[in-house]
This record gives structure tokens, sequence and C-alpha cells, in this order.
């Protein structure tokens, strides 16, 4: 039988089969052998095992090609993003939003912003943030997730995907996912965090569904995930106002740092693209390089 696999804590899982039974299994250790793991996320085939008469398992036999492979933490099969940032208290990091965008682009799958606490920012910048996001073509979301406002909305885009929450700390992803739930659902990846409970497990990692084939991916330390392996060279590909303007650069293989006669660089001083997020763009390439540089 079929399934995908909504629980992992350590070498244990869940799988929920399509008939919507959940079972405890065990992966098989041909996998170990091929090098390679199931994790959260995975569409598997599996079959029942009888170990005592109280209740089945099941072994995991095969586990299906994945469409996304998330390494750190590991997650598969993942359609969106959603980029919790907050509008005040703390106040928006947007380097870490671009770095987040950059990822995601290069996964190939869906991001959706979300400007929480707006009620807090008195002089509205969120409303120039939500401006060249959206610009840039990105949906953008406003929220007060204490209040419930802008939850409706959220729920719906939610809707026929697999997510992932990512935000820094005191964001409000957790009130947010409450409120989606309607009931405090503490997700157990924030209390390991908050309590340092479960400092022995080595992973773990849960999809809550909340309607028919739309799932809540709890997925403790997602904010910081790694974006080195994207080459710096190939970074300006998944800043996607960019691409356009790759092609009208002078020179073959132009960073977009240093060259003159730069197509990104011409369409800044032609109002095409934002300064602030080719200076970010500048900022994550220098990153990525110097890692580059250490690897070596």
């Amino acid at each position: 039988m079929r399934g995908i696999i909504i629980e992992n804590i350590s070498n244990l899982y869940k799988v929920k089969t399509e008939e919507g039974v959940i079972y405890e299994a065990n992966a098989r250790g041909k996998f170990k052998k091929d090098d390679i793991t199931p994790v959260v996320g995975d569409f598997v085939e599996c079959e029942v095992v009888k170990e005592d008469k109280e209740k089945d398992r099941v072994s995991i036999d095969k586990i299906l090609d994945r469409k996304v492979y998330i390494k750190r933490p590991k997650l598969a099969n993942i359609s969106q993003i959603v980029l919790v940032v907050s509008s005040k208290h703390p106040k928006p990091d947007l380097l870490m939003l671009d770095k987040q965008l950059a990822f995601i682009e290069y996964l190939g799958i869906k991001a959706l912003i979300v400007l929480n606490k707006t009620d807090l920012d008195k002089e509205k910048t969120f409303k120039q943030i939500k401006n060249v996001y959206e610009k840039i073509g990105y949906k953008v979301l406003e929220t007060k997730a204490k209040e419930g406002v802008g939850i409706k909305e959220l729920k719906k885009e939610l809707l026929n995907n697999t997510n992932a929450f990512s935000g820094n700390s005191g964001v409000g992803k957790s009130t947010l996912i409450n409120a989606i739930f309607d009931k405090d659902v503490t997700l157990e990846g924030e209390i390991s965090k908050k309590s340092k409970r479960g400092k022995n497990t080595t992973t773990y990692t849960r999809l809550y569904e909340i309607d028919k084939n739309t799932f809540i991916a709890d997925t403790p330390g997602f904010s910081t995930f790694d974006i080195s392996e994207i080459e710096s060279k190939d970074l300006c590909l998944y800043f996607k106002e960019f691409r356009k303007y790759i092609n009208d650069c002078e020179f073959v293989g132009c960073t977009h740092i240093k060259e003159e006669n730069c197509g990104i660089k011409n369409a800044i001083k032609e109002g095409k693209i934002e300064q602030e997020r080719y200076d970010r763009f500048c900022k994550i390439y220098n990153e990525l390089k110097e890692k580059e540089k250490r690897k070596w």
C-alpha cells in the first residue's frame, strides 16, 4: 500500500495511508545500504508487519520519486514555504527574507510572504515592504495573528499544499499556526525549543493535516536553513526580477558586482530593480563567495 510519512522521531516513523489509516513504521535496512533515508513528506510504498495482537506496524519498502528534497531540516515534497516577517518587534529582517526567497526559487516551489504584527507598525513601513515584493511577483499577506486578522485569507493560500512556516524567533509563527487550527496546538518543535526538552531527540519533524491534501510541517530550526547549495555565480538566477536583464550584460559571466555595462545595474538606474534589494543581493553573494573559498 501507499502513504505519506507524517512524522519522524529519530528512526521511528508514522505513515498515513491513502485510505487514511495511520501506522507506526520502520524503514527497511536496505535504505542504509543504498545511503538514502526516508524523511517526512516522502510518499512511500509499505506493507503491514504483524508484530503483536494489539496493533499492526508497517515496514517502509520503497521511497517514491521526490519532487523536492531539503537537506536541512530533512523534508521532502514540500510545495510552499510561508515566510513570516514581523512588521515590528522584532524589526523586519529583509536580508533573511531575500536569502529564503532565493532558496525557494532554487527549489522551484512557491513562496508566500506574511507580514505579521501590522498593528504595531505605526509608521506603516510594512506597506513599502509589501509594495516591493508584490512588484517582484510574490503574494504578500498582512496579518494580526493575535486578533485573527488575515487568517481566513492565509488558510485559503495554504490549501492543496504541503506548507512549511519559516521566520526568525518572535515573528509570530506559533500564534499564526494556532489561529489557523483555531485552537492552541503549540507545536512540539516550539515546545522543545522553549523548554529544552527533547534534547536527546536527534530529529523531530511532523506534518499536521489541516484539510484534504493540505499539511503544515513542524520543522524546528527551519528559519536557519542553509542556502550554500546555491553557487555564488548562479545567485542572480534566483532573484527573479534580475533574470530578464542578465542577457543585457556586456561581459559573459558577469557577476553583477564590479563590472561596468551590467544589465542588472542599468535596470537599477532605470528604476526597474530596487537598489536596496540589489544591495542585499551583493551581501548574500559575498557570503556565498567566502564559504566557497573556505571549502578549498
